[in-house]
């Protein structure tokens, strides 16, 4: 890796962890020049595709850097000769702190915490405000509601089924209450508080954009509240008391330019469903470890309660 970024004079590299469809890297700049700066480089061997296209990422956030949403300067890109050199770029350093406040007790605030989550939700606004041809995105295709019920699906399938009893019937009820589509925009995919830096109570940068699209701005509000409501995982943190409701931070969303929110709880079911099935891949992958993370295990008795609550707010929605 030090010869690939040799150009830069990148030094001390070391790896972040937490990486899934690509390898983070933190270095610094030597010479005059001392910056700290992130390296995200594809996994060796296999096609730079979906999730794993680096330089998709790159491009995106070269196209948001100069809005009022916060993600990291783009400074170089390398595309490699993939699959056996893959493609790599590079970000300035963002100072924040990143942590899940409904998944760990961090050393925190809670107070800060809750508004650094309603500072998320403006920040959320922000980007969806944004049009995605004065972007340069035009030719990115659209992802519909129906199309996001059917990725989760295919995920769903390729784990074991007694993992997440009773997918199916959920899948199927979701296909058949998609609610119209709003027009399009660009969502991270994956916005939770784990994706964003933040210092004091203030989002300093949105990062891992592996799963972006143009969609309905409701797939990520959907995916945000569910991740902030402490009904969703039920883990019982000390930030669980403290943390602003759904209801307010779909109110404080829209006070700051975001769009209505027709047929929320059809989104909130969706996000529950698409949580059931990442944590089934993570527990599927964490099981081939040599020493699967015991933490992660725990996970599989949340599964079925993410399908009980899936349907459930398909069920309201269907009432409302």
């Amino acid at each position: 890796m030090q010869d690939r970024v040799a150009a830069l004079d990148i030094h001390d590299l070391r790896e972040l962890a937490g990486g899934a469809s690509s390898l983070t890297y933190v270095g610094a700049l030597a010479g005059a020049d001392t910056r700290r700066v992130v390296v995200k480089v594809a996994p060796a061997g296999l096609p730079p595709e979906r999730n794993r296209d680096v330089l998709r990422q790159a491009r995106l956030l070269r196209a948001l850097h100069p809005t009022g949403v916060p993600v990291p300067e783009v400074l170089w890109e390398d595309a490699g000769d993939p699959p056996d050199v893959p493609p790599l770029f590079v970000t300035a350093f963002v100072d924040g702190a990143s942590f899940e406040p409904l998944f760990e007790d961090g050393d925190a605030n809670v107070d800060i915490v809750a508004e650094r989550t309603r500072d998320a939700a403006r920040t959320m606004a922000a980007l969806h405000a944004l049009d995605a041809d004065e972007l340069g995105l035009v030719g990115e295709p659209v992802v519909g509601p129906g199309d996001e019920v059917d990725r989760w699906c295919l995920l769903l399938e390729t784990v074991d089924r007694t993992l997440v009893p009773g997918w199916e019937p959920v899948a199927s009820a979701l296909r058949a209450s998609v609610p119209a589509a709003l027009p399009d925009v660009v969502v991270h995919g994956d916005f939770r508080l784990g994706n964003m830096l933040a210092s004091g109570a203030r989002i300093t940068a949105v990062v891992d954009w592996e799963i972006w699209a143009r969609s309905d701005p409701r797939v990520d509000v959907g995916w945000f509240l569910v991740n902030v409501d402490p009904e969703t995982y039920r883990r019982g943190t000390r930030y669980s008391d403290a943390m602003p409701r759904p209801a307010e931070l779909a109110t404080i969303y829209a006070d700051a330019g975001g769009h209505d929110l027709p047929d929320l709880a059809w989104f909130e079911a969706l996000a529950c469903f698409k949580s059931a099935a990442t944590w089934s891949a993570i527990i599927k992958h964490n099981r081939r470890r040599p020493t699967p993370d015991p933490a992660i295990e725990a996970m599989v008795a949340t599964l079925p309660r993410l399908i009980t609550r899936a349907d459930a707010l398909r069920r309201r929605e269907a009432r409302d």
